[in-house]
Formats: C-alpha cells, sequence, structure tokens
C-alpha cells in the first residue's frame, strides 16, 4: 500500500516504520505525504488505540531529510516545504492516540524533530541526536526550533541547534528528551508496554489529556494563545459527563473494574 512506510498492526497498536533504508529512512516529500495519510487514517480507525514509529534496519531512526530534494528550492518553495513538514508533525503530535517514537538508531535533523513530535520517545542503546542542519548553512525547519527548547530547556537547545552537536542516548535520557533507554531488542516492547497500559484505560480521557497538554504550550497548530489551565478544565467537565466518565467513577465506588466504551 506504501512505496516509503510499512505498517503492521498488532493487537490494538499500530506500528509504522520508516521504509528507506538505503537512505537511513531520510525523510522525503513521498514519505511525509505517506506518513500523513496513515497518521489521518490511524485516528477514525476505532481498532487502533495506539501507535509507535521506528525506522527499517540497523542504523537509523531517520537520518534526516533527504538533502537532495532542496537543491535548486526558491526561498517560497523552501518556506512551503518547512511549513508541510511542520503540517506533518502537527498532525502527530495533536493525533488523538499516544504515539511513541522508537528510535532504533541515528534521529538526526528531521528524524529527530519526527521524534519529538511524538507524545513519546524510548530510545536505543546506541541512538543518537541532533539538529546538524547549520552545518549545512541551514536550520532545522519542520518544528525543531520549538520543540527542542520546550523539551529540553532553551539553553540547552540553542547549543545543540548551533553547533549542531550530537547527543547519546543517556545524554537524551538525562536531557528529559526520551523516556527510557533500552537494549535494541527489547525497544519494541518497551513501547508495546506503555500503549497496552493505555489500552486499559478510557480512549476519551486520554483524548482530553493529550489536549489539555498540547494546549500547554503556546504557538500549537489550534492551539495558539490558549490557557491551558482553561483547556483543562474545559476537557474535565466534557470528561465528566461522558460514558467513560461516568463508567469510571461508579466502577471506582462499587470496586469494580471499569469497562470503558470510548464514549
Amino acid at each position: 500500500m506504501y512505496t516509503t512506510l510499512a505498517t503492521e498492526k498488532r493487537n490494538h497498536t499500530l506500528i509504522i516504520t520508516l521504509n528507506r533504508p538505503d537512505k537511513l529512512n531520510a525523510l522525503n516529500q513521498d514519505l511525509l505525504k505517506e506518513l500523513k495519510e496513515v497518521i489521518d487514517n490511524l485516528q477514525e480507525d476505532a481498532d487502533i488505540l495506539g501507535a509507535i514509529i521506528t525506522g527499517a534496519g540497523d542504523k537509523a531512526f531517520a537520518a534526516g531529510a533527504d538533502i537532495q530534494e532542496f537543491i535548486g528550492l526558491s526561498e517560497e518553495q523552501a518556506a512551503e516545504v518547512s511549513r508541510f513538514g511542520q503540517q506533518v508533525f502537527f498532525a502527530i503530535e495533536n493525533s488523538h492516540k499516544p504515539i511513541i517514537a522508537a528510535i532504533n538508531g541515528y534521529a538526526l535533523g528531521g528524524g529527530c524533530e519526527l521524534a519529538m513530535a511524538c507524545h513519546m520517545r524510548i530510545a536505543a542503546e546506541g541512538a543518537r541526536f541532533g539538529q546538524p542542519e547549520v552545518k549545512l548553512g541551514l536550520l532545522a525547519g519542520y518544528g525543531g526550533t520549538q520543540r527542542l527548547a520546550q523539551l529540553i530547556g532553551k539553553g540547552k537547545a540553542t547549543e545543540l541547534l548551533i553547533t549542531g552537536d550530537q547527543i547519546n542516548a543517556e545524554e537524551a535520557y538525562r536531557l528529559r528528551l526520551v523516556n527510557y533507554v533500552t537494549t535494541r531488542g527489547e525497544l519494541l516492547d518497551k513501547c508495546l508496554e506503555i500503549l497496552a497500559k493505555a489500552c486499559k484505560q478510557s480512549p476519551l480521557a486520554i483524548r482530553h489529556t493529550l489536549n489539555a497538554i498540547n494546549a500547554g504550550y503556546q504557538n500549537r497548530n489550534g492551539y495558539a494563545n490558549r490557557n491551558g489551565y482553561e483547556v483543562e478544565a474545559e476537557c474535565f467537565g466534557k470528561a465528566i459527563v461522558s460514558e467513560d466518565g461516568k463508567e469510571g467513577t461508579t466502577a471506582f465506588l462499587e470496586k469494580r473494574k471499569p469497562a470503558f466504551s470510548g464514549k
């Protein structure tokens, strides 16, 4: 079905594999278009409750954007390329189902930006992160200047963005860029373990939670200038009157496990 991606449904989780290993899974325009299609379809599939994005091969999650496609672009064309990449990554970030990046190798440039757009990041030992665009006379264009600072702080993000330096998985964990570091063999299992826990919860509550978290950051697609606390309150009100909210609170009082319907 796809030329640059491979997908596999495992229980209620969709595993999305960037499938250009000969190019270290570089993000070309075809891949970004297909990724946007997969993420959009994910929202409509009631049987899928979460997703994992990883890379094919042993070397890279995604080693950056496909630089060959940048040659000869006009200023206006380059800005549109940046905006489209941002749009794809907004779709991931604003997904109402949790998406985890399983980082199995290099996550550089656009690959690091893709990982940061996911709700969580799990790294295998040996993974490396960086935004080396400055070494090409460029800068991160798919949201990296914004998300890196939000995730690890302005000072360290500025250092990495203006030096192009890379960091290993252990440093990424220390900086809170990733949630866990695992062996390569345990990487997918750790992601599946987290999503399996989430799948037991109310899909509606998860959706509201992700909306509220995203609202806490300014200049986000659909959330610019929204007060995160107010969005949290609005989502809490919707959750209280939902079927899942009533079922969950009733089940707690009746000392039984809830049967969530996602409504």
